[in-house]
């Protein structure tokens, strides 16, 4: 069974820390976090499961997050769940709403995440955060002052144009 929960993008503000400090904006997995679009992506993954029957499903943001971070990190199913709960940057990335001394979920709902999200699930999770990813830069690149570029400047250039597959809104 699916229970979809609205409750908008988490954002870093929002996200309680029990030792009263505040997560660092500019951590990795914060930016990461911002960059993809988890609420499409849960309409998409929430049609997997049925509305009325089974226990509830853990969120998409839950799921993905925690296969993310294994892939990133190399580490097996139980390593990740611990490595979960001894981070606040890793427990706001899978959208837990404040830091908890708890394991999220047994170890074992990897596997039910592996299989729920497979590769087409994944390739448009790609596709959507590459996109996402894509506007943020040209976003920021466009508010950066007009200016001629040193050679080094222009290689940088060169190589972001490769990547995003046209030349930046500035150059």
């Amino acid at each position: 069974m699916y229970v979809f929960q609205h409750n908008g993008q988490l954002s870093i503000e929002e996200f309680h820390a029990p030792f009263g400090g505040k997560l660092d904006p500019n951590n990795r997995w914060v930016a990461l976090a911002s960059i993809i679009p988890w609420e499409p992506l849960e309409s998409r993954y929430a049609p997997l499961f049925s509305a009325t029957t089974g226990a509830p499903a853990k969120p998409f943001r839950m799921a993905f997050g925690a296969l993310y971070i294994q892939q990133r990190l190399g580490v097996t199913d139980r390593e990740t769940v611990e490595l979960i709960t001894e981070s606040p940057y890793l427990q706001f990335f899978i959208g837990l709403s404040g830091y908890q001394f708890t394991h999220p979920f047994d170890a074992s709902m990897m596997v039910h995440f592996r299989k729920r999200i497979g590769p087409d699930l994944i390739k448009i999770c790609n596709d959507m955060t590459k996109a996402s990813g894509i506007a943020l830069v040209k976003q920021l690149l466009s508010s950066l002052p007009e200016e001629e570029c040193t050679e080094g400047e222009n290689k940088e250039l060169a190589a972001i144009e490769s990547e995003l597959g046209e030349p930046p809104p500035f150059a």
